[in-house]
């Protein structure tokens, strides 16, 4: 008998080999899911406008996560209502993997601020992953006469409804945080909402509002420039990205603890084929070199959980927001 592959090169027999198993995924269709997949980009909608903490982390990890799930990555900023215009229209699409969110703590607390909300924030979700947590600064404008913070507690005491703080919206963890101090301190102060973080910002800087909370990554631009001044991390312990600034506990507010998680979450409905595939490209994206030093410059922490993690974390903070809103008496809108 005539060994026909002495003549053929082991190149072309593990080419047809290739071209073979190719067949066979065409033949039943995977093939040209696999390709239609990669061909399609993935929509990633941020409830939170350009600048924000959430909207920095996602684009310092975009291009690494681009690479892990070999497709490009659109990031699409849809701000509003505190984040809810964004997240309900990641809700209504397609459970096919090509559209995810990144939310934060204002995901769980919607339910608890707000009268109506088009979507359930647990069950109309799959979570895949907590990704990390971000430390909060309480700012001021730089006009504002106080340098410490029992110094502002102090202004804001002696001149109750003279002063006003800014959120980017009513009812987000920004506003929250600011609600929470003025518990804590036992102090008062005007809430301003607005769409957005972008715009709150810009009127803190501007002078047209006293002070606000914001994420580290988001105002430490503004810190270092010197158009805010920072009087507080409400973190147990000071931020290796922002040395300098005191805890709440070192400033004389031991009990003013907040802080900011963000999430990585898509639509009800997707395959555990798909939330395995998807949990893999962010544990690769942010076990990056590239990431990680972003992060850590921007003062967040990386804590990568499992999607059951993520669900049964997403329940406990509801439960906890809605204990902090009654507390502070925000009343829903």
């Amino acid at each position: 008998m005539i060994d026909s592959t002495r003549s053929i090169s082991p190149q072309k027999i593990a080419r047809r080999e290739a071209l073979a198993a190719l067949a066979a995924l065409a033949g039943c269709g995977l093939l040209d899911k696999a390709r239609a997949q990669s061909d399609r980009p993935l929509r990633f909608i941020l409830p939170v406008s350009a600048g924000s903490g959430v909207d920095g982390i996602a684009r310092a990890a975009s291009a690494q996560l681009a690479r892990a799930l070999g497709q490009t990555v659109v990031i699409e900023n849809q701000p509003g209502a505190g984040g809810v215009v964004g997240t309900a229209a990641m809700v209504k699409s397609a459970p096919d993997g090509l559209t995810l969110s990144m939310v934060s703590n204002n995901h769980v607390i919607y339910p608890s601020v707000l009268k109506s909300v088009p979507f359930d924030p647990v069950n109309d979700i799959t979570p895949i992953t907590i990704v990390g947590a971000t430390p909060m600064v309480l700012v001021v404008n730089p006009k504002v006469e106080a340098r410490t913070l029992n110094e502002f507690a102090a202004l804001l005491k002696g001149s109750p409804g003279k002063y006003n703080d800014a959120s980017s919206g009513n009812g987000t963890i920004l506003h929250l945080a600011a609600e929470l101090f003025k518990d804590v301190s036992g102090t008062f102060s005007t809430h301003i909402p607005y769409r957005g973080f972008g715009p709150m910002l810009q009127d803190i800087v501007g002078g047209q509002v006293h002070w606000g909370v914001g994420a580290l990554p988001a105002v430490a631009g503004q810190i270092k420039a010197g158009n805010l001044r920072a009087l507080c991390v409400s973190s147990p312990a000071r931020i290796a990205a922002a040395p300098d600034i005191p805890t709440s506990a070192e400033a004389g507010f031991p009990k003013y603890l907040v802080d900011g998680w963000f999430a990585a979450v898509g639509p009800k409905g997707l395959t555990p084929e798909v939330v395995k595939r998807i949990h893999a490209a962010f544990a690769t994206a942010f076990a990056t070199t590239e990431v990680k030093e972003a992060m850590a410059k921007q003062g967040n922490a990386i804590s990568m959980s499992t999607p059951e993690f993520a669900l049964a974390h997403f329940k406990s903070e509801l439960l906890k927001y809605a204990a902090l809103v009654k507390k502070t008496g925000v009343e829903p809108q």
